[in-house]
């Protein structure tokens, strides 16, 4: 008996030195493929709800139209790439050094287009296979970033019709559904 009973003092004692995980910041670090699906899916959402019940609402009902110019106009909405940009200048602010845009292989704005040639072969890589992302790591200075690219689709009429009608649109034949180019995320990794 006090041998047992020994031996569950000792247990105990060397329990009490064992790690345990209190906090959330004590796991393991989520594989940044997976955090960039999380910010992918945020993004996609807002932007998606946007352009259904807002934008393509309001043009539906005669209300308020969206524009490029839309800082220039009074009632005016912004474009729902403009949404996008304007979310991720605020989301950079925070100080966090996650990035997003958009870019397209047919950018009307040419601030739009790929960047480099990971990014071009990316937006190919989305084009042909859209139910995945494309991803990579990337220099930008002394910091390296988990790069994803995902498919950016026409979700709605708003989009199709825009694109192929904007003068300095290089593609007027966008269909509903179909790939216009790519939402990119990069988080910055460990040093």
């Amino acid at each position: 008996m006090k041998t047992l009973l020994c031996a569950a003092s000792l247990i105990l004692a060397a329990s009490s030195f064992a790690p345990r995980i209190l906090h959330a910041s004590d796991l393991p670090g989520i594989p940044p493929e997976t955090v960039a699906d999380y910010i992918h899916a945020i993004i996609e959402a807002d932007r998606t709800f946007y352009t259904i019940h807002v934008v393509e609402r309001q043009q539906k009902n005669g209300g308020t139209t969206a524009a490029e110019n839309w800082r220039m106009k009074k009632n005016v909405l912004p474009l729902p790439a403009q949404f996008l940009m304007e979310s991720s200048d605020l989301s950079m602010k925070t100080g966090l050094k996650v990035r997003y845009r958009l870019i397209s292989l047919w950018p009307i704005n040419p601030n739009n287009g790929p960047y480099s040639q990971s990014e071009r072969d990316g937006l190919e890589a989305v084009r042909q296979h859209p139910e995945r992302s494309a991803t990579n790591t990337v220099k930008d200075g002394d910091q390296t970033y988990f790069q994803a690219i995902y498919a950016d689709r026409a979700v709605s009429q708003a989009c199709i019709g825009c694109h192929n009608a904007h003068p300095r649109s290089p593609k007027k034949n966008f269909a509903l559904n179909e790939v216009m180019g790519g939402v990119v995320i990069e988080i910055p990794l460990a040093p």
